[in-house]
């Protein structure tokens, strides 16, 4: 699964506390221009259920943490998310799903794209057919 890659966020800090900086086309590998995040989802929620046509993403559990399936068409990998000084790196055309998320989760995704309802692959089925045309081109 070569569009997925953790990235180690440099961690700033002393007796007063850490900060990480997130700047785009430096250690995040696209200019960001969306952020979002997910909070106070129950521990047996899943969340996502879709891949993007060619939007690329960091996800970056913040506190707490939780679970990603990663789906690729051919071969599906589980990543724990659990500590703010590692993003994941999500590539287009892989399907996600979020779940297992500890109580004060807060999961923070930064965005290579504004969003956009047509980039979305929201049925399995669908995302299969475009992985199949897509390897035909």
């Amino acid at each position: 699964m070569s569009l997925i890659k953790l990235i180690q966020l440099k961690s700033h800090g002393d007796d007063r506390g850490q900060l990480i900086s997130l700047e785009g086309n430096r250690n995040i590998p696209f200019n960001i221009k969306r952020v979002y995040y997910i909070y106070e989802t129950l521990t047996d929620v899943r969340r996502g259920f879709h891949a993007h046509k060619s939007l690329e993403q960091i996800l970056i559990c913040i506190y707490g943490s939780c679970s990603i399936l990663l789906d690729d068409g051919d071969k599906k990998e589980t990543i724990r998310l659990n500590t703010p000084n590692v993003g994941l790196y999500i590539g287009a055309m892989l399907w996600r799903e979020m779940f297992d998320f500890s109580k004060e989760c807060v999961l923070m995704v930064l965005a290579s794209e504004h969003y956009k309802e047509e980039d979305y692959i929201r049925n399995y089925t669908r995302f299969l057919e475009e992985l199949e045309c897509a390897s035909y081109v």
